[in-house]
């Protein structure tokens, strides 16, 4: 199984960054506009439609307030298995945003870890933006 990790440093507050993830229906709206360009809430459940056309069914597995983290699987497509976790840590007076994801097969990894890449940019100036 592998892991891609990302990490990278937001000059925002933690407050913000965390209001931004927790809204789990609002990805197209509040964290990666563009990147993502729908979100649709079924049930536990958020229907995700991406801006390179690819839509994926990401169950919420939990949204925990104190350590501000968000855990999500992908449980009906192509991945044997996949698991995500993004938190937000505080950091001076900006914050640091760690994405994790567990995935199979490993042959998915190098396309997984563009758009993990290619997503943490968009946070990074989505955050950023309006300080």
């Amino acid at each position: 199984m592998a892991t891609i990790r990302k990490e990278i440093q937001i000059n925002a507050p933690v407050a913000k960054a965390w209001d931004a993830l927790r809204d789990v229906g609002a990805l197209h709206s509040k964290l990666v506009p563009g990147f993502v360009t729908d979100t649709k809430l079924e049930g536990n459940a958020r229907v995700v439609t991406f801006g390179n056309g690819i839509t994926a069914r990401e169950d919420i597995v939990s949204v925990d307030e104190t350590l501000h983290r968000v855990c999500w699987a992908i449980l009906d497509q192509i991945f044997r298995h996949y698991n995500g976790a993004a938190q937000v840590l505080a950091d001076g007076a900006g914050c640091r945003f760690v994405w994790t994801t567990d995935l199979l097969p490993d042959e998915l990894v190098p396309a997984v870890e563009q758009m993990m890449s290619d997503g943490i940019a968009t946070i990074r100036k989505t955050l950023e933006s309006s300080r």
